[in-house]
């Protein structure tokens, strides 16, 4: 592993709405945060919702869906990938890739033992999400799926990837900040700037320049075989529950790639779309929480 970079805790400070305890684990020689909440009066809750970031965020973005999983008695569990939020980030950009983060989330997994998860996934948190469960599949009894996709490799990119991996490919010290405030209007300008606080300058940001690149974009891409047998299997041997939230608003990963994937999972509902909301939906989370724990009678 090349030279590994921490941010300094300073930069976690004062964060708004995020007030949970930094909970972290040694993996590879890199110290991974996770949040790990439990209802003070629930010390063995029978869910857990294992919630996955994409890019270019991390486990801040679940803030807004946080409170009400755990309102309705469960645990919540939602890591920072390598690279991403408050992990550690390696600073040379070729150790981020699918199998890298694959393993890390199929390990986290296990040492956590983590059970009757609800999996909770949008954007990178799904192309590596989804193909998750079908290597554990007692550990998975339901699924919250927001905009994200499988990445196949047998499907044509949309048009709005393709030019949101140009943009990437053209920005290495791309303004997370930015980008969050431009695409949530929801946002405060602090909210914005947590998205910005894990990277202190360019040299921590090999996750956010790599992410885009490592969709799978050919049949025999890196992850292209293993989610195409993902994807069989949430089309045949699935047998949770699942629910589909979609921001209708997204210009990359919308109404029409979303209802493709509804397509090839088993046992979903109807897709419960957010008019307003955007790609990064969770920055509407509160809403999509409390739509899915009613579908689930949970709220």
């Amino acid at each position: 592993m090349s030279e590994i970079l921490r941010t300094p805790e300073a930069r976690f400070a004062k964060l708004p709405g995020f007030d949970y305890a930094p909970r972290t684990l040694e993996w590879r020689g890199m110290r991974i945060h996770y949040v790990d909440e439990r209802p003070a009066d629930s010390p063995a809750p029978a869910q857990t919702f294992l919630c996955l970031h994409g890019e270019p965020t991390w486990s801040y973005l679940y803030r807004k869906m946080i409170p009400p999983f755990l309102a309705s008695g469960a645990r919540v569990v939602a890591p920072d990938l390598p690279g991403f939020g408050r992990s550690d980030k390696p600073a040379d950009d070729d150790a981020f890739t699918f199998d890298f983060h694959r393993a890390f989330l199929l390990e986290f997994v296990e040492r956590l033992d983590l059970r009757n998860v609800t999996l909770v996934v949008q954007d990178w948190g799904g192309i590596l999400g989804l193909t998750l469960p079908m290597e554990a599949p007692a550990r998975y009894v339901r699924l919250l799926v927001m905009n994200t996709a499988l990445g196949t490799g047998d499907t044509a990119l949309t048009e709005g990837f393709r030019a949101w991996r140009a943009y990437v490919a053209k920005n290495p010290n791309l303004d997370c900040a930015k980008l969050l405030a431009r695409a949530c209007p929801v946002l405060s300008a602090a909210e914005a700037a947590a998205y910005e606080a894990p990277f202190p300058d360019v040299s921590y940001k090999g996750g956010v320049r790599r992410f885009p690149q490592l969709v799978p974009d050919a049949p025999d891409a890196p992850g292209a075989a293993i989610s195409r047998r993902a994807r069989d299997w949430w089309r045949n041997a699935w047998n949770g529950d699942a629910f589909m939230a979609i921001g209708a608003t997204d210009p990359v990963l919308g109404l029409e790639p979303m209802r493709a994937l509804h397509a090839h999972i088993r046992r979903c509902a109807e897709p419960w779309i957010h008019a307003e909301a955007g790609h990064f939906v969770q920055e509407w989370g509160a809403d999509v929480a409390r739509a899915a724990l009613a579908h689930w009678h949970d709220a």
